[in-house]
């Protein structure tokens, strides 16, 4: 009998691992097959050679399973950094952005991530990236409007007209 081979077996380990990161579930079973296989006899090395991770890793896995059981080779819950804007100061935020910016004393007709950062420094006492400030605008449910230019040289009665022929046709 031949034996079988995978077509493109390097690209397709790479492929293989990037399943397995996946998720969460596919990363546990992954883990388990890495315990098992040492279980079974193989040595760290052997298993990390087999599934592509330093022994190191395996040992790791082995080390967790033997103190805390199944539950260890789970992923960890990711927190991430907490929010330098408390759901108070994000609430009032969200008040601040849906009025006009000149009633709040400012120059501009509309919020951008440069004054709201201004903004929010001012007022709350909190630093805030202008990058951070327009995904804030995203989360609160915003869309960046960019002003139509106006032509310093055009007639807005003729500009006036033409929209009404473009409206026409």
């Amino acid at each position: 009998m031949r034996r079988l081979e995978i077509t493109n077996a390097p690209t397709m380990r790479y492929l293989f691992q990037l399943e397995i990161e996946r998720s969460d579930e596919s990363r546990y079973d992954h883990r388990l097959h890495g315990v098992l296989l040492v279980a079974q006899g193989l040595s760290c090395s052997k298993v990390a050679n087999l599934l592509g991770h330093t022994t190191k890793t395996i040992e790791n896995w082995v080390n967790r399973f033997n103190s805390n059981g199944f539950n260890a080779l789970r992923d960890e819950k990711h927190t991430g950094r907490p929010s330098k804007i408390s759901v108070s100061d994000l609430e009032k935020i969200d008040r601040d952005i849906r009025l006009d910016p000149q009633d709040l004393g400012y120059n501009q007709n509309l919020w951008d991530g440069k004054l709201l950062s201004h903004h929010i420094k001012m007022k709350y006492g909190i630093l805030l990236s202008v990058r951070q400030c327009q995904r804030l605008f995203h989360k609160l449910g915003f869309r960046q409007r960019i002003p139509r230019p106006i032509s310093s040289k055009g007639d807005p009665i003729k500009q006036d007209e033409f929209k009404k022929i473009k409206d026409a046709c």
